[in-house]
């Protein structure tokens, strides 16, 4: 199930996308302190973001084949 949160509800490991950049891909927080947001996307990289102006979507872990 998917959840739109405010960046006091996320914490470093949890997987996230970007609703208004799917191109970016998955994404893990790696630091949240206040609104502010550090995400590592598949295909953007690290990315600092401000939870206030984006909402965030809490996704499950993604599988891992082999």
């Amino acid at each position: 199930m998917q959840k739109s949160v405010t960046a006091s509800h996320f914490a470093p490991g949890d997987w996230v996308r970007h609703p208004e950049r799917p191109e970016w891909g998955v994404g893990r927080i790696q630091t949240a302190l206040g609104t502010r947001l550090t995400a590592t996307f598949e295909n953007a990289g690290k990315q600092a973001l401000n939870a206030e102006a984006v909402r965030l979507v809490r996704i499950e872990a993604p599988r891992r084949d082999g």
